[in-house]
């Protein structure tokens, strides 16, 4: 898809007058000429009521709130479901930041940003905007194949379904947990399973080595879309026989091109 940036309606969110400038700068100079301000977490809300924007781009400590709580909002409000949302802040502890990237986000960007950052964060953004499904440039037929979607998070599993359908994939079954997933499995054939790692009752390494050691369908290709940044156990899903890995916020064009690839393999 073309970077037409200029097409996007953008909010961004930030109580710094200082930062507010430096950002809107940037996202100025990327192409963007629909921006709209709003300096708390209630302003922005009263904004996306007035007027829904294609993104919400937003610091993660604000006076009334903060970046997890303004996503969890829209995500609560049907009308804001799929409204895009970048977080730009300087935390690093994967604590501060897990429940932003559970909430299904296209990026979150350092502070202070580059402009290249911003611009593979926006175009992330155009491909999940997407409504049309992307042209596939190989032989594998994504309308006909069955998806089993793994995510104990609703909103995750909301985003991800909408990349997966912007991809060219409609047939998507969902489930909450490994032990749900385990159940469909033993009852539904499948040519792709996309799993989160962190789950309740069956984490992802678990649904893994189940998939490769007991179930039937051992040879089904998955792919996992993980926060989890534990290198160790990461390692260890791996090892267990996972197709791919993708970071948790993540880019279509990755999961495109490990689906490609973990497809193919399979082939």
């Amino acid at each position: 898809m073309s970077a037409n940036f200029f097409q996007l309606d953008v909010l961004l969110v930030e109580p710094s007058p200082v930062q507010m400038k430096i950002i809107r700068e940037r996202v100025t100079t990327a192409g963007i000429i629909h921006i709209r301000e709003a300096e708390t977490m209630q302003a922005a809300l009263e904004a996306m009521q007035w007027h829904r924007p294609d993104v919400v781009i937003s610091a993660l400590y604000l006076p009334d709130g903060d970046g997890t709580a303004l996503v969890k909002a829209m995500r609560a409000t049907p009308e804001l479901q799929q409204t895009a949302f970048v977080l730009v802040s300087s935390e690093t502890r994967p604590q501060a930041l897990d429940e932003v990237r559970q909430s299904g986000v296209c990026g979150i960007l350092p502070k202070p940003f580059s402009g290249a950052q911003l611009q593979r964060v926006l175009t992330a953004t155009l491909d999940y905007l997407a409504d049309e499904q992307a042209a596939n440039d190989d032989d594998i037929d994504y309308e006909a194949l069955r998806v089993l979607l793994v995510d104990d998070s609703p909103n995750a599993r909301r985003f991800m379904r909408r990349v997966l359908t912007n991809l060219g994939l409609s047939n998507i079954v969902e489930a909450g947990n490994g032990r749900e997933a385990v159940s469909l499995l033993e009852q539904t054939m499948f040519d792709l399973v996309v799993t989160d790692y962190n789950m309740p009752e069956m984490d992802g390494r678990a649904l893994v080595e189940y998939v490769r050691g007991q179930s039937w369908q051992a040879s089904v290709p998955i792919l996992m879309v993980t926060s989890e940044s534990d290198m160790g156990r990461l390692a260890a899903v791996e090892q267990a026989g996972v197709s791919g890995i993708c970071d948790k916020p993540f880019e279509p064009a990755t999961i495109r091109g490990l689906l490609r690839g973990a497809l193919q393999h399979a082939a």
